[in-house]
């Protein structure tokens, strides 16, 4: 699925003492298919902006089109785009409430009227992908696994929709690096399968430099980047001046370059760091 964002600004408590404009004249176009990065510090606007794309949030003026439909418009009907657009939040967990994993999963396709057959293929099938064993876990309760399984039964909720858009919202928050590598290949999996639409919202450049196709970079409200991620990560002085950064290994490529060990500068995963390092080294044995 398609989104087009135009002119969308938002503002909480209007009128009022509070009044606070979260959301600036935002202009964003998101082509069916694609892997998006929405990277900005905190109060940037990434999770107000997030939430205006399945009508949680309507804005204070402007368009949000999904598919070819404005989904400001009263006549739409919003159970309809949630049906599409898939939102996981932080700490998903804290909405799992079902007695067992099973019933958690199933809460949403059950809800979309699909019949039994299929309500257990998709069950099978999202478990599978979030890596939870089938026949161990199903009749457990959720609230007796561990904090990781928690978040892979509040994902797989989701995953069994099968959203044509899947918006995560700090899906790796408060987990270890095992799982959190773990659940974001899952994602990645589900995209490579899938082709959906996914909109990544992470403070980790790491993640973001290796997962997505385009970067989308917010401050005070308003969109001040997009691109690929080579193409924002070189904006290194200008990130940091609003808070963020590039990934770590763009940080030790330029350290290796003050020792004169010349590398490419626009090198942002560990994997292409690795491989210009062996080519060095390569080049340079006999020297």
């Amino acid at each position: 699925m398609s989104i087009k964002i135009e002119n969308l600004t938002y503002v909480y408590n209007p009128g009022s003492p509070f009044e606070t404009k979260a959301l600036e004249d935002i202009n964003i176009e998101i082509e069916s298919g694609e892997f998006i990065g929405l990277i900005g510090h905190t109060g940037s606007g990434k999770s107000t902006l997030i939430q205006h794309l399945n009508g949680l949030i309507k804005p204070t003026s402007g368009k949000i089109v999904i598919n070819g439909i404005d989904i400001t418009e009263k006549t739409v009907k919003l159970s309809d785009i949630r049906r599409k657009v898939g939102l996981v939040f932080q700490y998903p967990e804290h909405q799992l409430f079902e007695e067992t994993v099973y019933k958690d999963i199933a809460f949403g396709p059950q809800n979309l009227g699909l019949s039994e057959t299929e309500i257990d293929q998709r069950v099978r099938e999202a478990m599978e992908l979030v890596k939870l064993p089938f026949d161990e876990l199903r009749d457990r309760s959720p609230f007796e696994l561990s904090g990781g399984q928690k978040r892979r039964v509040a994902i797989a909720g989701v995953f069994a929709m099968k959203p044509e858009v899947l918006v995560l919202d700090e899906p790796t928050s408060g987990l270890d690096p095992r799982t959190r590598d773990e659940v974001l290949d899952e994602i990645k999996t589900l995209h490579d399968r899938y082709k959906n639409t996914v909109i990544l919202v992470s403070h980790s450049m790491e993640d973001v430099a290796k997962l997505v196709d385009r970067v989308i970079v917010m401050h005070n409200g308003k969109v001040i980047f997009s691109g690929t991620p080579r193409e924002v990560f070189k904006e290194t002085e200008t990130l940091e001046s609003i808070g963020l950064g590039v990934p770590q290994i763009s940080y030790l490529v330029k350290a290796l370059k003050k020792k004169n060990i010349n590398l490419r500068e626009d090198i942002f995963t560990v994997e292409e760091a690795k491989e210009e390092i062996l080519k060095w080294i390569r080049s340079n044995k006999n020297v």
